[in-house]
């Protein structure tokens, strides 16, 4: 009798090892979005800033939406425009003194990003109302605009021009080439704006989907033609860096492809072995604290590349 007892204790105890082991993993695959510690993204040289680039001032500019705005960083001195212009108290060891304020000494900064913004609001409330800066002045301007212009509304109304949330392709194109002419008026405009010299850092927008394109698996409505319409507004972000040398793109879909809603599931296209973590907000439209640092990373390296163009203006 003892036997068959204890049989039966080891029985039902290894079923529920199980089960809460089945739970744990159901919870863990598709449920769950476990951000992960410590630095995210790229690793950025120190070399490349340890001697200052120019004595000319400088203006870092930000234009664009809450991504540039910092929406969501905790401290705020944790959004990546922040953290690019200067390092927080808080900051990883290797990255001390990787910033622009330890190469750029005459650095000042300004960020006229809002959050909730769309590519037609940053063009009249940022770029058009933006003065025009002394010749003795240069200017580093980092942006990031048009992926309010896809998600607005969520499919609560009707899709339109900047709010096109489950438009088909061919009904959004006249919108799309709207954002091509905006954005090309935006990137001259503020060239002209800074007579002594101006780059342009601008991102690309980020898919939370990880390349799926399910926003129904978020409880969103469907969207059938998100992918192909998110895919023509970077095409058109990365026609924009080709056309100007000025124009410096900032790969932020690549970089944060695999860190979005299937983070934890290694057999989709882009999961990420060595980091297989979340680093978008509980919004899905911005980053949390660890893509905000992967961000301004890249920035970082952007900006790295053109130091030599920076130091002759």
């Amino acid at each position: 009798m003892m036997n068959v007892s204890r049989k039966r204790v080891l029985f039902w105890g290894g079923v529920l090892v199980v089960s809460v082991a089945a739970v744990w993993l159901y919870l863990y695959l598709f449920l769950l979005k476990p951000e992960g510690r410590g630095p995210a993204g790229p690793p950025v040289p120190a070399a490349a800033f340890q001697q200052p680039w120019t004595q000319r001032r400088v203006l870092a500019l930000g234009i664009g939406d809450s991504v540039t705005a910092g929406f969501g960083a905790q401290p705020p001195s944790f959004s990546y425009f922040a953290r690019l212009v200067e390092n927080p108290p808080e900051e990883f060891p290797e990255l001390h003194g990787v910033c622009l304020k330890a190469v750029l000494p005459n650095l000042e900064a300004r960020n006229l990003s809002v959050s909730s913004t769309t590519s037609d609001q940053h063009l009249a409330m940022q770029v058009e109302s933006f003065e025009t800066q002394p010749a003795e002045l240069l200017g580093l301007v980092f942006m990031t605009s048009g992926g309010n212009d896809l998600i607005h509304n969520y499919g609560r109304t009707a899709p339109k021009p900047n709010a096109m949330y489950g438009a088909t392709l061919e009904q959004a194109r006249p919108w799309i080439a709207e954002f091509e002419t905006r954005l090309e008026k935006m990137v001259t405009m503020l060239r002209d704006k800074f007579p002594g010299g101006c780059h342009i850092f601008l991102a690309n927008i980020y898919d939370p989907s990880d390349g799926l394109g399910k926003p129904e698996s978020v409880g969103l409505p469907p969207w059938p033609d998100l992918l192909p319409i998110h895919r023509e507004y970077n095409a058109i972000i990365e026609r924009c860096a080709a056309k100007h040398d000025f124009v410096h793109i900032v790969d932020m879909h690549a970089a944060f492809l695999g860190h979005g809603v299937y983070c934890t599931q290694p057999w989709t296209p882009h999961y990420r072995w060595r980091d297989p973590h979340y680093w978008y907000n509980v919004n899905l439209e911005d980053p949390n604290n660890r893509g905000y640092d992967a961000l301004r990373r890249l920035f970082l390296l952007e900006v790295s590349k053109v130091k030599d163009q920076i130091a002759s203006h």
